[in-house]
């Protein structure tokens, strides 16, 4: 099986290269090999490559750099899959886009399902619906959505709150993080194994064409911080965490919106994959002890 992954150099990307099944012959594009703003270049190198499959890894993730810079997260989020989806269904292969909690907008109380309507909050969650309704036109697409992904390279918070542990800790300064956003996190190494999981099933009777995907159980940001800090001093990536102060999303005021509970129920994608993940604290040791080894 070819298979074409967009955004190579990304945090998804590096776990997708790390875990490409045998039987998969995986070529990775990164940004300057494959410019996604670009439709023309995109519709001709996928056609001379002609995959089996697509992932689309590559995503504008700046939560708050959306809500200034519309145009180009649309082009990157919206405009990108839809070209894709369409030179795939044309070489008769299928993509997989990934999408995002972040199509919700947090005010219900219990987990997402499937099929819910979107209602982003924001520019980055509405340009990834947008994504979503474009490429799922097309029968051969399907769309995977995680919540709060992170990993042991790239952006994300978990490195963030690495970082700010040992400076804040050496300061002897706390660090205040929100405690009334809820989601769950999720870790790079459990989604690429999804993803692997959905190409698997090819052509299966199947129909459902969206997934849900995340590791187990739920946090606040608070909770994750938390978590960060005493893990790495247990497995000695840290020598000492700083003290983590619970703070309202009203007193971290941003630029965008985040949905406030934004919970994915997973149990039909992990039925249908026989994939079952760990909770969220034990795939967070597993990045971090990695990160301790310098592993990426």
């Amino acid at each position: 099986m070819k298979v074409l992954l967009t955004g190579a150099s990304g945090q998804l990307g590096h776990a997708l290269q790390a875990s490409t099944p045998d039987n998969v012959h995986l070529i990775s594009c990164r940004h300057h090999q494959l410019d996604l703003t670009d439709e023309n270049k995109t519709y001709r190198l996928v056609s001379e490559i002609r995959p089996d499959w697509v992932i689309n890894a590559a995503a504008f993730t700046a939560v708050d750099q959306a809500e200034n810079k519309s145009d180009l997260c649309y082009a990157i989020n919206a405009q990108a899959p839809a070209t894709l989806v369409k030179v795939v269904d044309e070489i008769n292969g299928r993509l997989l886009q990934i999408s995002t909690d972040f199509i919700f907008n947090g005010e219900q109380g219990n987990p997402y399902s499937l099929h819910q309507d979107a209602k982003p909050l924001g520019v980055y969650g509405a340009s990834k619906a947008a994504g979503e309704e474009a490429v799922l036109e097309f029968p051969g697409s399907k769309v995977l959505r995680t919540s709060w992904l992170y990993g042991p390279v790239g952006s994300n918070f978990c490195l963030t709150m690495l970082r700010l542990h040992a400076t804040r800790a050496a300061r002897g300064q706390y660090l205040d993080v929100v405690a009334d956003q809820i989601g769950s996190p999720t870790s790079t190494y459990s989604l690429a194994g999804a993803c692997w999981g959905v190409l698997a099933m090819g052509n299966s009777a199947d129909p459902n064409r969206i997934f849900h995907w995340s590791d187990s159980g739920v946090a606040s940001w608070f909770d994750f911080a938390v978590a960060i800090g005493e893990l790495s001093v247990s497995i000695g990536l840290l020598d000492e965490a700083a003290i983590v102060r619970p703070i309202t999303t009203e007193e971290y005021p941003t630029p965008a919106k985040r949905p406030k509970y934004s919970v994915l129920d997973c149990s039909s994608t992990r039925k249908l994959l026989h994939l079952y993940p760990l909770h969220w604290r034990s795939s967070l040791e597993k990045v971090l002890v990695d990160i301790s080894r310098g592993v990426s």
